[in-house]
């Protein structure tokens, strides 16, 4: 028959005292405090491990951090795990790293994660802006928060500042990237489920707005305003760049002189360099070709840029270049880089042309996978055409006011 232990009392536990050598007190079903020769106290729970048959010790703290009636709860946990056959230890050792590891996954720590794997699907620019913006405007707030404690009111609050700015847009993209994250910290196992999937609807949609533009029968006013404002030669052989190849500024600022094909009279931009990542080629019209030839004047050696920044010429120019001598000549909120493009469209379309001749010059994707296949292969020829129409329509503007093309001399 078991010898039957008789339970601890407050007063034995207090009042124990140390001795030469360490010793245990017992109070049943595998509980011992064990008193130290320095006088320390510390609950042990003795049990067999299962399925190994071999006996272990946990502690389950000191006393008096831990009193009896804590150190007994802790006992009858222990025993409800075993009879489940879960090792005390190693159910603590378990929890004890899923904690840590939640602690430490914090939101920057995992937008790092996510965005190693995001930015190798996306253009170098548009992950520089998408981390940029995570900088600026998430990291300051929540970065230091663990992905498994961010909740939507902590994360509407930190966005607050952004949207209440008027700056809508941002605030849109920013609750999406936050979505993007905690996806992927749901789909890598480090939360059950996305807390923020509906913070957007706590925010004003942003209005979409069309980019500034000018009537066609406003371009003759603009060629003159462009001919007497105080710009230097490349940003407004630039502007005209821009207008008479109907690009988009990023693809016209970063142009490389080894993009030409001069023979042909070709500007083939790499997929890299294009919105939609798919190769360009634009036909090359006199007009364009003449503006080319004003810019080798001021071509240096040691860069490929057509348009090389002023500060750095081994870097092209900004790409808001266009933006800003608008805004400078006057036309701030009337016209934009971009709406060159709208002026082109609307003016060519008002004379006829063919609409998919129009789209395919403005690189615009078709719907119609056949349909984008025919455009790509038969209209060069007919965009060459129409490439020239749009020149001399410029030109035509532009008598009596001088474009950069005319003062080659």
């Amino acid at each position: 028959m078991a010898r039957r232990t008789n339970p601890l009392t407050n007063t034995e536990v207090k009042q124990a005292k140390p001795k030469d050598k360490e010793y245990n007190l017992a109070d049943g079903d595998g509980l011992h405090l064990r008193i130290k020769p320095s006088g320390s106290k510390l609950w042990l729970f003795n049990y067999t491990r299962p399925f190994i048959k071999k006996r272990a010790n946990i502690s389950f703290g000191s006393y008096p951090a831990v009193s009896l009636a804590n150190a007994r709860e802790k006992r009858k946990e222990a025993h409800e795990l075993l009879a489940q056959d879960i090792d005390p230890k190693e159910h603590r050792i378990e929890v004890q790293t899923q904690k840590k590891g939640l602690l430490e996954n914090t939101l920057k720590s995992v937008a790092v994660d996510w965005f190693d794997i995001k930015k190798n699907s996306i253009k170098q620019d548009y992950a520089k802006d998408i981390w940029r913006s995570l900088e600026i405007h998430v990291f300051p707030a929540l970065g230091k928060y663990p992905v498994s404690k961010l909740t939507a009111p902590i994360a509407i609050d930190a966005l607050k500042k952004v949207s209440s700015a008027g700056n809508l847009e941002t605030a849109r993209r920013l609750t999406q990237r936050l979505n993007e994250i905690m996806t992927f910290s749901v789909n890598t196992g480090l939360i059950h489920a996305n807390p923020l999937s509906g913070i957007n609807a706590a925010f004003e949609k942003p209005k979409r707005q069309h980019m500034a533009t000018i009537k066609p029968d406003e371009l003759p006013e603009f060629m003159q305003t462009l001919n007497a404002a105080n710009l230097v030669v490349v940003t407004r052989a630039l502007i005209e760049f821009q207008l008479h190849t109907m690009t988009r500024s990023n693809e016209a600022a970063k142009v490389c002189w080894e993009e030409f094909d001069l023979e042909n009279k070709l500007w083939i931009i790499p997929g890299s360099r294009m919105k939609m990542g798919r190769e360009h080629i634009i036909p090359l019209t006199p007009q364009v070709l003449d503006i080319l030839k004003v810019l080798e004047r001021f071509r240096k050696p040691f860069t490929d840029f057509v348009f090389p920044s002023r500060y750095n010429p081994k870097k092209h120019v900004n790409t808001e270049t266009v933006n800003k001598a608008l805004r400078r000549i006057g036309y701030k909120d009337r016209l934009v880089a971009h709406g060159f493009r709208a002026l082109a469209s609307t003016t060519l379309n008002e004379k006829e042309f063919n609409p998919d001749v129009i789209e395919a010059s403005l690189a615009h994707v078709d719907k119609n996978e056949v349909r984008k296949a025919y455009n790509r292969a038969n209209y060069l020829d007919k965009r060459r055409e129409m490439m020239n129409w749009w020149s001399d329509h410029i030109e035509m503007c532009s008598v009596g006011n001088m474009s950069v093309a005319s003062n080659i001399i």
